[in-house]
């Protein structure tokens, strides 16, 4: 049979068996269907319960979408606001280089007599420095301190404000109120006050205008926010640090890291080492308080911190940092002395208000200070207190150095040196000056022809004064003397020959002398003005005895010298003090000054005598001895010294002749050294022209020239018998 080429059809047989050669292909296992639990018949309260339980969630679902539809809505309403109020804000702020200097006063640079700077007042400004001009320790030390992810942030922090209100909360204070997590870039738009600038119409003065400028209110914080974002928005990093660098208070009046390192080191900026950075640094946290010139201590704390921070945030190596914990930050020589600071306070009482304390401009003044004496006065007093003054007394002292011309060149207002703004007790305080007025007494007599070596009685004796009764006038050792010369009545401070005195020669006559020599407080009327029963302060009366030393003309003490404003070389104001009109003859004045001469060399001032010059002086003590003073003069300079209480209690066993003239001798001992000595302007009296004043006396011709001889001779060679002058009776019981 033929084939047809047509494939045949398997067999039934091949279908039931397949071929041997082919592998039977593996069946898919067979898997049990799922078996559907059945449901959980629900009763009827199940039933409405899960529909009501459906019917809930469906409104919340549509309530969280309402929200979210609302929130994403105002997010991007307020982001835009927001944009928008930083974009403006950006573009009102000024040119960064308007924002370094933002004090509403000038300061005032007071120089000494060397031209040395040796106090300032004001808000100080030392120039325009930027960050990348000031020492890079500098730099570093404000960002380890004050923010150190400064270059990261967009002028906020919220990991700084979330930690800060965290630690406000655990601290138990409000979330706001402590801590702030304040950026740089807010710290410094609060020194800008949001650029709200000072207007002394608006504010009642720059203390308010700050105290508003830092207020810390919600409404305050955005404001700041958008100010800060603004800032970083105009501004780059290092123009915002520059701002804060310049503005930043330092304490001591110092605005500004330029300023403070001159104040504070003597140099500049950009020359600190990391312990004077840190030490600036550290001052940001409270600026009075770690002042070094008020804690020196407690500020290289605060650096010894500072430094550690830098050294975490890896700006000062190991070595760096432990060189600078070993070495903590000093105060320059001018900040340290601190020197003149009463002198200084003084000073700035002399000008007019809008060169000195209320100053808009940055003022330049040079003084009559000399340091040395200054530092003079200053070791004197602490000598003789610590010294000779029981512990715990409250007694107060005050000095006056000036020259001839009335040139003040040390002062001291009380025991405590190193202040500035306090009660200056040279200055301020009218006392009696008690015997220290008599030489004005003996200048007004001596110019009307009266000879050192004329005679008077010292005997009782009264002034009737109208509307007071009878005036009777007792020497300080209840006593009576007899016939004496004047000198000899000046040289033991005898009260009844000066108030006899001062009544022969009128008391107006005493008064205008006085007054003419610069002592400008009401004067008594009565005769108790021989002895000092008016009221002067100390720098009048170191005044007109400068008047004696310069042959008997009027001086005005003075300080300052010249005055002229920063960067310009011609003076706005110069000297106003001086020597002014005569108010005695030279001769009177030469001849009073040989009779305070006696007063030192063999009277009441005895302890005031310098070892190698001539000086002249005379001791006061006020009624119920609640002043006691000696004022005196070399060649070169005239000196007064103050004791007593503030509360005018009496003092104890403490006169003119102790411990004021100790000091006294301890200052000029020291303003002297160096120096050659030189002879007083005095001149001797003729020996033969002394005369008796008034009728009382009986004493001879023979005896009068006699006495005068022996005290010419004490007053050149001293006493024989080595007695010790009156007034220094009972001056060892001391307080």
């Amino acid at each position: 049979m033929s084939t047809t080429g047509r494939k045949k059809p398997p067999l039934v047989a091949e279908r039931r068996y397949p071929k041997k050669s082919e592998a039977p292909k593996p069946k898919a296992p067979k898997t049990s269907p799922k078996t559907r639990k059945p449901a959980k018949q629900r009763g009827f309260f199940g039933r409405i319960w899960f529909g009501l339980l459906g019917a809930i969630r469906a409104v919340l679902a549509w309530i969280l979408k309402l929200i979210w539809a609302f929130v994403w809505r105002i997010s991007l309403v307020c982001a835009a606001i927001l944009g928008l109020a930083v974009g403006y804000t950006a573009l009102t702020l000024p040119p960064v280089e308007e924002l370094f200097d933002g004090r509403a006063r000038g300061s005032v640079t007071l120089l000494d007599a060397s031209g040395s700077v040796f106090a300032w007042r004001g808000d100080q400004f030392g120039g325009a420095v930027t960050a990348s001009s000031v020492s890079p320790h500098l730099k570093n030390a404000i960002i380890a301190t004050e923010d150190k992810r400064f270059y990261q942030h967009f002028g906020l922090s919220p990991r700084g404000i979330a930690s800060a209100v965290r630690i406000n909360l655990r601290e138990g204070r409000g979330p706001l109120s402590g801590h702030g997590g304040s950026t740089l870039t807010q710290q410094t738009a609060k020194l800008l006050c949001l650029g709200v600038a000072y207007d002394p119409k608006q504010w009642k003065n720059e203390t308010a205008y700050e105290a508003d400028c830092r207020q810390g209110s919600l409404a305050r914080k955005a404001k700041e926010a958008v100010y800060s974002m603004a800032m970083e928005v105009k501004y780059s990093k290092d123009e915002i640090l520059t701002v804060y660098i310049n503005r930043a208070f330092l304490g001591a009046g110092a605005r500004g890291f330029e300023a403070a390192a001159q104040r504070y080191f003597g140099k500049s900026a950009a020359q600190v080492a990391p312990n004077e950075a840190a030490m600036l640094a550290g001052l940001l946290v409270a600026p009075t308080r770690y002042a070094p010139t008020n804690d020196l201590a407690r500020s290289q704390a605060r650096a010894a911190t500072v430094v550690r921070l830098m050294e975490e945030q890896g700006y000062l190596s190991a070595a760096q940092a432990a060189d600078a914990q070993n070495s903590p930050a000093t105060l320059s020589q001018a900040a340290q002395a601190k020197a003149g600071g009463y002198f200084a306070d003084w000073v700035m009482t002399t000008g007019p208000d809008f060169f000195m304390g209320d100053t808009t401009e940055d003022v330049i003044i040079r003084t009559t200070l000399d340091q040395r004496i200054q530092r003079a006065a200053e070791s004197a007093m602490k000598e003789i207190f610590e010294t000779k003054v029981k512990d715990g007394s409250e007694a107060q002292a005050a000095i006056v150095i000036m020259s001839a011309d009335g040139a003040v060149r040390a002062m001291v207002g009380g025991r405590q040196t190193q202040v500035s703004g306090a009660f200056n007790r040279a200055t301020m305080a009218k006392r009696q000056p008690g015997s220290s007025f008599k030489p004005f007494v003996y200048a007004a007599a001596l110019d009307i022809g009266r000879s050192p070596l004329d005679m008077i009685e010292d005997e009782p004796y009264c002034v009737h004064v109208p509307g007071s009764g009878e005036y009777c006038p007792k020497n300080y050792d209840k006593k009576y003397h007899g016939t004496v010369t004047l000198t000899e009545a000046l040289m033991r401070s005898y009260n009844i020959p000066a108030v006899k005195l001062a009544q022969e020669v009128g008391l107006e006559t005493v008064r205008k002398v006085a007054a003419d020599f610069g002592i400008d407080s009401d004067l008594a009327q009565g005769p108790a003005l021989a002895l000092g029963a008016s009221e002067a302060s100390l720098l009048e009366m170191t005044g007109a005895y400068a008047g004696i030393l310069n042959g008997g003309s009027a001086v005005t003490p003075y300080g300052l010298v010249e005055l002229k404003l920063l960067g310009s070389d011609a003076p706005l104001m110069s000297a106003t003090g001086g020597i002014g009109e005569r108010v005695i003859q030279q001769d009177t004045a030469e001849k009073l000054t040989w009779m305070m001469h006696q007063v030192v060399t063999s009277g009441t001032g005895a302890r005031a005598k310098l070892p190698d010059r001539d000086s002249a002086g005379k001791t006061g003590t006020s009624q119920a001895a609640k002043d006691a003073l000696f004022i005196g003069f070399t060649a070169d300079y005239v000196a007064g010294v103050w004791m007593g209480y503030d509360n005018n209690t009496p003092l104890s066993g403490v006169t003119g002749s102790g411990l004021p003239a100790e000091i006294w001798h301890a200052a000029m001992v020291h303003a002297h050294e160096g120096l050659p000595a030189r002879v007083l302007p005095m001149r001797a009296p003729d020996p033969n022209e002394g005369r008796v004043l008034g009728t009382a006396s009986q004493q001879s011709g023979t005896g009068r020239t006699q006495t005068a001889i022996q005290i010419l001779l004490e007053g050149i060679f001293g006493k024989s018998d080595g007695a010790s002058p009156q007034e220094n009776t009972g001056d060892r019981a001391r307080r």
